[in-house]
Order: structure tokens, then C-alpha cells, then sequence
């Protein structure tokens, strides 16, 4: 009966990024400026995608998903973490936290899987040219980006079920910005072995498999590229290749350091420091990296506005 009492949590408490009320309202510009630039971007490249015929292409819809996949996560986390700036006490019900968890993971895992799906197509594009047409056909598309959201749900629900079937009783404050499984973990009143076991083979599949496909992918791309006679040629496909690298490293960095390491019972700062890399920063680069800068969207933004000037 004692055992029942202390499995239930009623609510959780955070502690933030920051205890100093100035930092916090510095933090709160902050954070509010880079979801606003997020939500912006990743609509805009969602709308662009939709309304431009000649955008219609495998590239550009696995844009579109990873676009709508980084506006679910970076909305998953940081609203309520503005809210949490503002206030002394940061509080989430137990049921939030639960939704918090499913909803994070379920996108970006997704994610993960996205991007993975997105170098092979680039391989496929640069190393196969020929034969991209009867590669990425549409059917072939649809599959792998169902594929990817449904890795994204197993992912989701194996570390949500393993992380709630732990006991939570008594301590209910945690070292973090928002819910997330190795930080709840410390909390557990029970052995947390088995779900650590279980997040990290959830790890190997989602995080591993997926980065190791995409410097694969594009060890094969700037082997075919420096064959490429031109030199402003080669520079641009470098420039292309370097800024996606640079997102991939952020993004699987940050997030292998959390979820492929042996769990401790603290948090350090610089755990919560990393993990804002992987919920907050790659969401807003993403749409900059992989689609403002490129000259399709680039001439669908122009034939957008001289549309809307000619209304």
C-alpha cells in the first residue's frame, strides 16, 4: 500500500535554465526572438512548398516534413518554457509531462530519421544523376518518409512506456527546462536499469543508424564532387555540404551526449546547455540551412512577392 503512495506525482517542478530573475527576462528575448524566427521560417518554407509547382520535387518534400516536424518540436518545448521565464514557480502535471515526452520524441526522433532520408536523396541526386528519376519515384518517397515517422512513434512509445512504468514518488523537482526521459530518470524511485537499456538501444537505432547514413552518404557526395572539373562548382557543393554537416554535428551531437551516455544522478548545467542545441537551435537553423539559402526557394519567394505587389 506504501509502495502505491509514493508511485504518483501529482505534478513536477522545473528549475530552469536560469534561478537569477534578470538572466531569466534576457533568456526570455532571447528564446522568444529564436521561436518566432523558427515558426516564421518553417511556415514559410511549408507554404513556399505547397504553393510553387516547381517545388514539387522528392528534395522538397522531405523539407516540408522536416519543416513541419521542427515547428511540433520546437513548439512541444519552448512556449511553455517562455511561460517559465515569467514565473517563479515552474510547475507541469504529471499527465503534461507525459504528453511533453510523447510529443518530443515522436518529432524528434522523426527528425532524426528525416535527415538520414534527406542525405541519402542527396546522394542519390550528386552520385546517381541517371538514375535519380527511377530511384526517388513518388511511392518510393511516401514510404521512406512514412518509414520515418513511424520509427519516430516506436521510438516514442518504447521510452515513454519504460519511463512511466518507473515509480515517482516524494522528489519532484527537476534539474531541467522541460521533461525529458534522463532527466526524469533521476527522480525514479526504483532501479532504472532496464529503461536506461531500452533508451539506449532506442538510441542506437534513431541516433547511430541515422548519422551514420548521413556521413556515408556524404563521404560519397564530396568524393563525386571533388571529381567535379569546375572550381566554383566544387566550392558551392562544399559550401552546401559544410553548412548541412555543421546542423547534423549540433543536432546528433547534442542529442548522442544526452541519450547515449551512462545516466547520472544529477543534472549538470552543461547537460541543460547542450540539450538547448538539439530543441531549440537546429529547429530555427534548419529551415535557413537546407532551404532559404537555396536558389529555388530563393525565385519562389520573388514570384511570391511580385505576386502579392501586383494584388
Amino acid at each position: 500500500m506504501g509502495e502505491e503512495n509514493q508511485s504518483f506525482v501529482a505534478e513536477f517542478i522545473f528549475l530552469g535554465l536560469s534561478q537569477d530573475w534578470q538572466t531569466q527576462i534576457l533568456l526570455f528575448v532571447l528564446f522568444l526572438s529564436i521561436y518566432l524566427l523558427t515558426v516564421i521560417g518553417n511556415l514559410l518554407i511549408i507554404i513556399l512548398i505547397f504553393m510553387d509547382t516547381q517545388l514539387h520535387t522528392p528534395m522538397y518534400f522531405f523539407l516540408r516534413n522536416l519543416s513541419f516536424a521542427d515547428l511540433c518540436f520546437s513548439t512541444s518545448i519552448v512556449p511553455q518554457l517562455l511561460v517559465h521565464f515569467m514565473v517563479k514557480k515552474k510547475t507541469i502535471s504529471f499527465l503534461g509531462c507525459m504528453t511533453q515526452i510523447i510529443v518530443f520524441l515522436l518529432v524528434g526522433c522523426t527528425e532524426c530519421a528525416l535527415l538520414a532520408v534527406m542525405s541519402y536523396d542527396r546522394y542519390v541526386a550528386v552520385c546517381k544523376p541517371l538514375h535519380y528519376s527511377t530511384i526517388m519515384t513518388q511511392q518510393m518517397c511516401l514510404q521512406l518518409t512514412i518509414g520515418s515517422w513511424v520509427s519516430g512513434a516506436l521510438v516514442s512509445l518504447v521510452d515513454t512506456t519504460f519511463t512511466f512504468q518507473l515509480p515517482y514518488g516524494g522528489q519532484n523537482i527537476i534539474n531541467h527546462y522541460f521533461c525529458e526521459p534522463p532527466a526524469l530518470l533521476k527522480l525514479a524511485s526504483a532501479d532504472t536499469y532496464s529503461t536506461e537499456m531500452a533508451i539506449f538501444a532506442m538510441g542506437v537505432l534513431i541516433l547511430l543508424a541515422p548519422v551514420s547514413l548521413i556521413l556515408v552518404s556524404y563521404w560519397n557526395i564530396i568524393s563525386t564532387v571533388i571529381q567535379i572539373q569546375s572550381g566554383e562548382g566544387r566550392l558551392k557543393a562544399f559550401s552546401t555540404c559544410g553548412s548541412h554537416l555543421i546542423v547534423v554535428v549540433l543536432f546528433y551531437g547534442s542529442a548522442i551526449f544526452t541519450y547515449m551516455r551512462p545516466n547520472s544522478k544529477t543534472t549538470k548545467e552543461q547537460d541543460k546547455t547542450i540539450s538547448v542545441f538539439y530543441t531549440v537551435v537546429t529547429p530555427m537553423l534548419n529551415p535557413i540551412i537546407y532551404s532559404l539559402r537555396n536558389k529555388d526557394v530563393k525565385g519562389s519567394l520573388r514570384k511570391l512577392a511580385r505576386r502579392k505587389s501586383f494584388y
